[in-house]
């Protein structure tokens, strides 16, 4: 159980809590597969920041993919291993088997097309400071300020 106090909550940031939810779809998608494999015709493209802390990857594949790269499980995939925080996989590259390590959080998007589902998420986040700032930039200093919006029923 978490107990929350003032000491460790700054803020709330929706937009992470939205990407880290979605990126929870992936987690279980790759835990279903390192379980049982792909079920039926499913496939996935995995897209990553490979300049993100945290993934490890063979220099000569950094070299191909110095800012981002998009893997495919189908066919062709080896000891996929998935934790909390990132996913393990040996793939083919030229007809040599390379380990990957990938941070969950360096993951920019995720497709499964037989299902024709697909996520796209943000690698980092900018911390906001303390205030808030309303849609037009306009910063609030207390919740006074700050008028809800009416509710359809």
């Amino acid at each position: 159980m978490l107990i929350v106090t003032d000491e460790n909550v700054k803020s709330l940031i929706y937009e992470r809590m939205v990407e880290d939810a979605l990126r929870g779809v992936l987690r279980q998608a790759l835990e279903i597969t390192q379980e049982q494999g792909l079920p039926g015709s499913h496939h996935f493209y995995v897209t990553f920041d490979t300049t993100h802390d945290g993934v490890r990857m063979a220099d000569s594949l950094r070299a191909m993919h110095p800012s981002e790269m998009t893997i495919v499980l189908q066919h062709q995939f080896w000891d996929l291993n998935v934790d909390e925080e990132f996913f393990g996989i040996t793939l083919s590259f030229s007809g040599t088997s390379q380990r990957l390590h990938v941070p969950f959080a360096a993951v920019t998007a995720f497709a499964d097309p037989h299902a024709k589902f697909g996520l796209q998420f943000h690698v980092e986040f900018e911390e906001e400071d303390e205030s808030e700032y309303d849609k037009n930039g306009d910063e609030f200093t207390d919740d006074e300020d700050y008028e809800m919006p009416p509710i359809d029923n």
